[in-house]
């Protein structure tokens, strides 16, 4: 059996007849709209998106080494004219770029030269008249396809692969970018290529400000253009999947949803999956991979890049400009290209209608909390310390450590967040709060209450109600003591006396002369 020449169908076969399988073959319909123009398209995506499923799917339809006439009858796919015509019918390459790089580096021998060594040898068993094995990968297509008029499909599976992995000096990786530029750039490829699909984690590299390989159509996690509803599962898909398998879909929503793509919903594959399957609802995707996806991203702090992911974390959005992004994991040259980096990557989600970046879910929202957790000696974990001891001072009403650790976490941690107004001072409030997405709802700013509004609502989570409801109002150059009276007046603790636990009232001041915070805690007394 071929390792990369038209490969059959049984992957996908197995795949198609597993418990959980959703339907994504209409994407096969998708991409026979592309015209000629269109034919060379890398879609990239996070880890467990179904991106080698989509690619095996493809080999599936594409390969002339499969009959799946038979597979594809009862899914979804819109048998028409040219659905039928193009099925089985191309010589198909497929390669997992990631399992065919360790290999050559196991055998110490150059990736590139092992891996164009082992695809001509199999197109010179194919066809012994035309080439030798001796040939570049381009000349041999080339040769191909003029003496026989055969196209062909190349599918890459983790293409970027070497472009995270290796350094950017490593001569390797340089050698690979040549190995694309002269597969795809070629002169005769749009001749002999009938599609080339790339997908991968990260979207075409980028150098001296354009791709590496420009012909590509790129849809990724920050412009999905119409493939959005083929990356991952839509809201639909999910929630049929809840109610096949009775699991609560508001609780899978909490979990999993957040993904905007082009105005659609969608949700990681593998963690809707492993919490219908189990009736579990935690970390999934998130676990397949390790901290130092985010660890150095983190660490580097370039422009304030900490001070954003807490900003996010504690609910907010963030504007975000995603152009200018080198795509390799190892160049970046401001705060924006690291956030974008973090938006292929799954843990940041990106609205491309309104430009901001914002944490997508619970799900990702635990890997921050348990990155923290685990101890690493970074500013992360640092931070996460003084937030967990606001969240205590304020529940034991110790109002003078409270303002201390506000003053210390403003000063080390958020200090890009300048003080102009109240709102700039909830935003540090919000992120000094981050320790309380454990045991309370996010923050509910401008909550309606009594008279008027309240800056900040902290109502506990429904296995916490033995915690008390936090209600702040928030002052800038005025003073701790106004804020609670302003509480008082307009009867903000009225509209939460339906809670059945306790509720504490927090003043809060920031002067701008000393510089100085200042609090006030104080227990309500319901009547």
């Amino acid at each position: 059996m071929p390792r990369f020449l038209n490969k059959n169908n049984e992957k996908f076969a197995r795949f198609s007849k597993t418990k959980y399988f959703v339907d994504k073959t209409v994407f096969l319909n998708k991409l026979l709209e592309k015209d000629d123009n269109e034919k060379f398209i890398c879609n990239s995506r996070p880890r467990r998106f179904g991106k080698s499923v989509t690619a095996d799917m493809l080999v599936a339809y594409f390969s002339k080494g499969a009959e799946s006439k038979e597979l594809f009858a009862p899914l979804k796919c819109i048998k028409d004219h040219a659905f039928l015509q193009n099925m089985n019918q191309y010589n198909t390459i497929f390669v997992d770029m990631q399992a065919q790089f360790t290999t050559a580096q196991k055998k110490k021998i150059p990736p590139n030269q092992y891996l164009e060594k082992n695809i001509v040898k199999e197109l010179h068993i194919e066809y012994p008249s035309f080439i030798s094995s001796e040939e570049t990968l381009e000349e041999s297509l080339s040769t191909i396809y003029y003496e026989t008029g055969s196209q062909f499909v190349i599918i890459f599976d983790e293409w970027d692969y070497p472009i995270r992995e290796l350094e950017e000096d490593s001569p390797d990786r340089a050698i690979y970018i040549d190995f694309l530029r002269g597969l795809f750039k070629n002169s005769d490829a749009k001749d002999y290529i009938r599609l080339a699909y790339l997908t991968g984690i990260l979207p075409i590299i980028r150098a001296k400000g354009q791709s590496a390989v420009n012909n590509f159509h790129e849809y990724t996690m920050v412009k999905a253009k119409d493939f959005a509803p083929y990356i991952g599962f839509t809201e639909g898909e999910t929630r049929s999947l809840c109610e096949k398998y009775q699991v609560d879909f508001q609780k899978v929503k909490e979990w999993y949803n957040g993904y905007s793509l082009n105005g659609t919903a969608i949700y990681n594959p593998l963690s809707v999956v492993e919490a219908v399957a189990n009736n579990d609802f935690d970390q999934h995707w998130t676990e397949t991979g390790t901290y130092s996806d985010i660890r150095e991203l983190i660490n580097m702090n370039m422009d304030g890049v900490l001070d954003s992911i807490l900003l996010m974390l504690s609910g907010e959005k963030i504007p975000l400009n995603t152009h200018g992004c080198k795509n390799d994991m190892h160049t970046f040259a401001n705060k924006d290209q690291v956030i974008t980096t973090l938006v292929h990557l799954g843990y940041i989600a990106y609205d491309s209608q309104t430009q901001e970046a914002y944490i997508p879910n619970k799900e990702v929202q635990k890997v921050f909390e348990d990155y923290a957790a685990y101890g690493y000696p970074d500013r992360f974990t640092k931070f996460a310390g003084y937030a967990q001891e606001v969240l205590i001072s304020i529940e034991h009403e110790d109002a003078e450590r409270v303002a201390e650790i506000l003053q210390i976490m403003h000063n080390e941690f958020v200090s890009s967040i300048r003080y102009h107004d109240e709102n700039s001072l909830c935003c540090v409030i919000m992120i000094a709060m981050l320790a309380s997405l454990k045991t309370y709802h996010k923050a509910v700013r401008e909550f309606p209450c009594g008279k008027g509004f309240a800056d900040l609502v902290y109502l506990p989570l429904r296995k916490d109600t033995n915690k008390p409801a936090i209600l702040m109002e928030l002052k800038w150059n005025k003073s701790a003591k106004t804020a609670i009276t302003q509480i008082k007046e307009r009867q903000y603790p009225k509209s939460l006396e339906d809670y059945a636990g306790e509720i504490l009232l927090v003043g809060i001041d920031y002067q701008k002369e000393t510089k100085e915070h200042t609090c006030i805690i104080e227990r309500y007394q319901k009547e």
